[in-house]
């Protein structure tokens, strides 16, 4: 891209030009075009007879063949050459110099009389302390460093810039170009062609030159201008390689000339008027229309309203699966979609809309078909210190460690992978909180459903102690556990009981559904008392008979 660059005075006398022409050239070089003779030829050298010097000249061969190695000059042949000091008194002779030189001389006698600001396009050859030397149509040109507008020399090399001719030496056969100078015809060039292309509200037509990520570029009657994505569309930024190619001739507006970048500011989105002025009265957040998926990027999709404006739809505004990996799953190009409208931003020109939001949710439609009780199949997606998320097809259910297995010690991610296949038990359905939750254990038979079948409550059992809470202890009666609580521990203190000890209690309570059984030392004392009693009574009973029956 050009720049726009403060330009210095221009080198004006013909002798500082020639005289930094002929600073930029090598010594060695200085010489004359003679006529001479070829009087012999070795495998890398043409010896050249030459008028005006004592010793024949050294000519290089590979300067007199062609590409395939064939000679162009024969022994006795005539042949110009430019002859410049050699060493040892021998002069060296160059073909190429001397039709280079011709040419030099021709092409001055073509532009003399014309020749001032001339453009022409040559490339950087090489670079001397006095500047650059530059190819322009098979000749040598110098471009003097401070009218070059090159930061960086050595980038130069291989370069083809636009320069202008600013002065032809006849008699040292040199021609001085500047870029400065080309700049500055450039410049007022455009600003000119410029001011034209804004008459007529500034429509014109243009060639798409290049597209970049940013914009297209257009050349309008020779002057290169950018439609900024932003500019592009009332739909709001586009891609323009999704809509434009190099060659496709496109109508523009033109804003403005951007002296600093030297280009033009285009427009297309202003050719018509702003839809978005009337939007509000049309649509309101919350209204459900019908669009078309324009173009589909892997965070959403955009949709086109048929009104040259474009909506957003989030990819996770598409559907209430949370697993979405990419929007062309859902979508396709052209497809017709019904979408509510979630934001109208005219500011920024951002409309939003959601597909999603005129589906159920997924745990809605899980509630109205499903209920508590229910047992179904699901598939383990995650696996969680507490427990297991188990998709159900839409909706993730949470089974707890403790509703998954009769072990307390037992978890979910020892038992369980992610992918399993397993059958669980709906236990509840918060609407609420929209949770559902599970259980795998209630689908079998609880220890306590087990123990129940060998024992029942009133039963005395013996126990050994496993463990000592604040609020009681727990005991192993038959491989099941069983908590007799502080006021069921009398007439035993608790203080003095220790774990692994055995106890005599009696069971009070079978939970076969919650998996749990209450035992109490107190009942059973009680129970002992009351036998006691019972047999105490029965034996008062049969003595008193005994004695009645005496007395009779």
């Amino acid at each position: 891209m050009l720049v726009n660059l403060e330009h210095d005075d221009f080198i004006t006398e013909e002798e500082d030009f020639a005289a930094l022409f002929e600073a930029s050239e090598k010594k060695a070089d200085a010489g004359a075009i003679q006529i001479g003779e070829i009087v012999a030829i070795t495998d890398e050298y043409a010896m050249v007879a030459l008028a005006n010097e004592k010793s024949e000249a050294m000519l290089r061969l590979g300067e007199i063949q062609d590409d395939n190695g064939n000679l162009l000059f024969n022994i006795n042949d005539k042949i110009e050459v430019f002859v410049t000091p050699g060493r040892g008194g021998r002069p060296n002779a160059s073909y190429k110099k001397a039709l280079k030189s011709k040419r030099i001389v021709e092409k001055i006698a073509q532009i003399a009389d014309n020749y001032q600001d001339k453009i022409i396009e040559a490339k950087v050859i090489k670079k001397n302390k006095g500047g650059f030397i530059l190819e322009y149509d098979g000749i040598d040109v110098f471009m003097p460093r401070r009218d070059s507008a090159i930061r960086e020399d050595d980038k130069a090399i291989g370069k083809i810039y636009k320069v202008a001719i600013v002065n032809i030496n006849k008699e040292s056969n040199s021609i001085i170009v500047s870029r400065k100078r080309f700049f500055e015809i450039d410049d007022k060039n455009r600003q000119n062609v410029s001011a034209k292309l804004l008459e007529n509200d500034g429509v014109q037509k243009g060639i798409v030159k290049k597209i970049a990520p940013f914009g297209v570029f257009v050349d309008v009657y020779g002057v290169e201008g950018l439609v900024h994505y932003t500019e592009l569309s009332h739909k709001g930024p586009i891609n323009p390689a999704k809509n434009f190619k190099e060659g496709d001739e496109v109508v523009v507006k033109v804003l403005g000339y951007d002296e600093k970048k030297r280009r033009l500011s285009l427009s297309m989105k202003a050719l018509g008027d702003d839809p978005w002025k009337e939007i509000e009265k049309e649509l309101e957040v919350g209204y459900s229309i019908k669009v078309s998926v324009s173009n589909i990027e892997p965070y959403g999709a955009f949709v086109d309203l048929g009104n040259d404006i474009e909506g957003f739809l989030h990819i996770s505004e598409i559907s209430w699966d949370k697993n979405i990996k990419h929007p062309s799953s859902y979508l396709n190009v052209g497809q017709e979609i019904d979408v509510e409208i979630i934001e109208i931003d005219t500011d920024n020109k951002r409309l939003r809309v959601s597909l999603k939001k005129l589906l159920d949710k997924p745990f809605v439609y899980f509630a109205k078909t499903h209920q508590v009780g229910e047992i179904i199949k699901g598939k383990i997606a995650t696996l969680t210190d507490f427990g297991a998320f188990v998709n159900l097809g839409g909706v993730d259910g949470l089974l707890h460690n403790e509703d998954a297995y009769w072990d307390k010690k037992s978890k979910c991610k020892d038992g369980f992978k992610v992918g399993d296949e397993i059958e669980v038990k709906i236990i509840k359905i918060d609407k609420e909180h929209e949770r559902v939750s599970l259980s795998k254990k209630l689908l079998e038979h609880s220890p306590a459903r087990e123990f129940g079948k060998t024992h029942k409550v009133d039963d005395v059992a013996r126990g050994s102690i496993i463990d000592i809470k604040d609020f009681g202890i727990f005991i192993k009666i038959d491989e099941m556990e069983a908590l007799i609580r502080n006021e069921d521990i009398q007439p035993l203190k608790k203080e003095d009981l220790k774990a692994g000890e055995e106890i005599e209690c009696v069971i009070t309570h079978i939970d076969e559904e919650n998996n749990k059984v209450r035992a109490s030392i107190k009942r059973l004392e009680r129970q002992k008392e009351k036998e006691t009693l019972k047999a105490f009574n029965s034996e008062e009973k049969m003595t008193l008979g005994d004695k009645l029956k005496n007395r009779l």
